[in-house]
């Protein structure tokens, strides 16, 4: 999961044969080291015809999911547990390298009070299991941190770490993204080097998911860190152009976030690529 990629989001959020046509080569001209597939629907993907479409353009892969209701994992896990393995399953057939995201829930997922210790006996349950079958599979397995306003159980990188110990598996991965860091984290860098030892994917995202450079997310802070602690992960960037409403909900994306697609990929990721280079990340 090393060098820089970019979420699928960019061209569409429906994994199919025609999404995949679009996507692969378009990101393959931006000369992108991998892209993240936004893995809704597991079922409904070809996955020879994505493997077949990455090994020709000579692109990587990593696949990202949020569960749905009826499988949060703190409230049924071994609903969830059947989710991500099906979802693991496919994204080992396409050729990805790990299965991320919020892995642990729903995007959206509040029950109005704090987490219990219920909630989180339930979800290392599920990521237990969800971990030793990515072993089998050999692929990475990733835990991503949100927003408050998007889930009440893991927000931060230190929530993070704390999951994975508590799970005890060894191959389970931080993933944070700048966007929820820019709400959550008390500085940026603190939240990278709390995760450092296990932060192994980034999403690279504005302040208000639109193009980056243009927000507040303090971009010489991350990369500064990330820098610091050596970081040889996955470098993503993420913005949301055209959400479908039942995404768009859960995101509580509302308007426009940018121009054009145009400007994000023209702007934002030649501002996103020049950071890391000159922090030597890539």
């Amino acid at each position: 999961m090393e060098g820089f990629g970019v979420h699928t989001s960019m061209w569409t959020m429906n994994w199919d044969r025609a999404g995949a046509e679009r996507t692969i080569p378009a990101a393959a001209a931006y000369q992108m080291d991998f892209i993240e597939i936004a893995l809704l629907n597991a079922p409904a993907v070809d996955a020879p015809h994505t493997r077949a479409l990455l090994e020709k353009h000579q692109m990587r892969a990593v696949a990202s999911l949020g569960l749905p209701e009826r499988n949060w994992a703190s409230i049924n896990p071994d609903g969830a547990i059947a989710h991500l393995i099906e979802a693991m399953d496919v994204a080992a057939a396409m050729g990805c390298e790990a299965l991320s995201g919020v892995t642990y829930g729903g995007i959206g997922q509040r029950t109005g009070v704090p987490p219990t210790e219920a909630e989180y006996d339930n979800i290392a349950r599920a990521l237990a299991a969800a971990a030793k079958h990515a072993k089998k599979l050999g692929i990475a397995f990733g835990i991503e941190a949100v927003n408050r306003y998007e889930t009440h159980l893991i927000n931060t990188a230190r929530q993070s770490v704390d999951m994975i110990e508590r799970v005890g598996a060894d191959n389970i991965f931080v993933h944070l993204d700048t966007y929820h860091m820019n709400i959550e984290e008390k500085g940026q860098a603190n939240g990278i080097l709390d995760a450092r030892d296990h932060l192994r994917y980034i999403h690279l995202s504005e302040s208000d998911r639109g193009t980056p450079g243009e927000g507040t997310v303090a971009w010489d802070e991350v990369y500064g860190a990330l820098a610091a602690i050596g970081f040889k992960g996955g470098l993503a960037m993420e913005s949301f152009i055209n959400m479908p409403p039942e995404v768009g909900y859960g995101l509580a994306v509302w308007r426009p976030v940018a121009n054009s697609f145009e400007e994000v990929m023209d702007k934002g990721l030649p501002f996103l690529r020049n950071k890391a280079k000159q922090y030597r990340l890539i």
